[in-house]
């Protein structure tokens, strides 16, 4: 039996991942934004809230564009695409904050209009 080296991902996407938490704490650390679950990527960092309302925290602070799968077991997931702030050299870091709802839900008048059709 041989011993098979473990394979790491390029420093490059461990840089990324932690540029990326960075910015969204800076951004979570100068808001009451809820981020219960914050899980960082190389392209983005996925935020997990409650429910559509604690959406509607993160539409009304930072804008974006909404996606609503179609239903699977009576549940949709809502996804809101937004950003950070820009940083001094112009960039900012893709945010996508979801929350799961049963599909029949009354949802807020200002959450529907930011939904993309």
């Amino acid at each position: 039996m041989s011993i098979q080296p473990i394979e790491r991902p390029p420093a490059n996407r461990w840089a990324a991942i932690s540029d990326n938490m960075l910015a969204v704490n800076v951004l979570l650390g100068s808001t009451d934004l809820p981020a219960p679950t914050v899980i960082p990527l190389p392209g983005a960092v996925h935020v997990s809230v409650a429910d559509v309302d604690d959406l509607g925290l993160w539409l009304a602070e930072r804008g974006g564009e909404i996606h609503i799968s179609p239903p699977f077991e009576g549940v949709q997931l809502w996804m809101l695409h937004t950003r950070t702030p820009e940083r001094a050299d112009g960039s900012s870091v893709s945010v996508l904050v979801s929350a799961a709802s049963p599909a029949d839900q009354l949802v807020r008048h200002d959450i529907l209009t930011a939904v993309v059709r």
